[in-house]
């Protein structure tokens, strides 16, 4: 028989049951009880580098593609921690020699490697580095003249792209058949030669015969032209030791400039820290491997003629001295073409002299 005290214990005993139930649902419900693991955010894709077309004329076994350029775009991509890559079209692929210089400016390559003299009469100022009768030394020399003139000067012809650096190929000199020391061993000799060596030539007794080097080779050994004008490098390149029996040292002859420049709008729009990084490397670059860069190439060139008993001569300095001055109506032109154009020719080539003098005491 139930008392009301049994059922006083039975109904307190429902009501923990109920509590424990209770609780139960709402641990299972998730108050108080176990939660999800948080969602994982996605990673974020890594941000693709910008790429800068770079735009030259040599073919891709010329150590300008093989050497120079990549060593030129691996500093870039280092500098940048791989937020810049540079992706180099050799051979003309992008733009023909004579047409990189305006493709730069226009677009349609983000930097540009060619020669000033590809586009005559747009560089007035630069010109003039390249003229004959100012001796360099070597590509160092040069290289270092050109560069530091360049800035020195800053002429408006070079204010519409960005430039990087400047190097050149450092002197040329008389690749002959016989062989040549003084002025009347040149009576006559045709030589091939183009641009301002094809001016050059016959103010020293010589018979210019316009043509590329590309041509020369065959000309050489068929007697066609019986000298040519070149930097040292085609000794190998083109294989014009094969073909030439002497080299005269000719250091006021011959000096072509290359520039390395970059679309302004294109340099422009990238965040200020990427365009310090590029300036940085492509400066060190120019310090470490620009500077000298030809005179590596040249002295292949050289050891691949002598190994064909190619003789290197050399000029007296009575005799050098009667060359320089034999070339300087050239000069004299230049001076008044730039006065025609409301320039001073006389403060270019005396900063150009000044630094030819500095940069050949250093570089001898």
């Amino acid at each position: 028989m139930l008392t009301k005290r049994t059922l006083k214990k039975g109904k307190a005993a429902v009501a923990v049951l109920l509590a424990v139930l209770l609780v139960t649902v709402l641990a299972i419900a998730g108050c108080g009880g176990p939660k999800p693991a948080p969602q994982q955010e996605a990673p974020k894709p890594e941000a693709k580098p910008i790429e800068l077309k770079l735009a030259h004329f040599w073919p891709s076994t010329h150590q300008i593609e093989t050497v120079f350029v990549p060593g030129l775009a691996k500093a870039i991509e280092q500098a940048t921690n791989g937020r810049v890559k540079v992706v180099s079209y050799s051979g003309e692929i992008l733009l023909k020699a004579a047409e990189i210089y305006d493709g730069v400016v226009k677009g349609v390559a983000d930097i540009g490697i060619s020669c000033y003299s590809y586009t005559a009469g747009r560089f007035p100022v630069m010109e003039a580095f390249e003229l004959p009768g100012t001796t360099y030394n070597n590509s160092k020399v040069s290289d270092r003249v050109a560069w530091e003139g360049a800035k020195k000067l800053n002429p408006k012809e070079l204010q519409d792209t960005k430039h990087l650096m400047i190097i050149s190929t450092g002197p040329g000199h008389l690749f002959t058949k016989t062989p040549v020391q003084k002025l009347a061993d040149l009576k006559g000799m045709e030589i091939r030669a183009t641009g301002v060596t094809a001016k050059t030539l016959p103010l020293l007794g010589a018979t210019a015969v316009a043509m590329p080097q590309s041509e020369a080779y065959e000309a050489l050994s068929r007697g066609v032209v019986k000298g040519n004008i070149a930097p040292l490098e085609t000794l190998k390149g083109f294989k014009f030791g094969e073909v030439v029996k002497y080299v005269t040292d000719t250091p006021f002859l011959y000096n072509t400039l290359f520039f390395v420049t970059m679309n302004k709008d294109k340099f422009n729009s990238l965040p200020p820290d990427l365009q310090k990084a590029i300036e940085d490397a492509c400066a060190k670059y120019y310090e470490e491997k620009g500077v000298g860069f030809w005179d590596s190439i040249n002295d292949a060139g050289v050891q691949f003629a002598k190994e064909k008993n190619v003789q290197f001569l050399t000029l007296s300095d009575q005799e050098k001295a009667l060359w320089i001055e034999r070339l300087k109506p050239i000069r004299d032109d230049y001076l008044k073409r730039m006065k025609e154009k409301g320039l001073s020719g006389e403060e270019v080539l005396q900063t150009i002299q000044e630094l030819a003098d500095k940069y050949n005491k250093e570089y001898k």
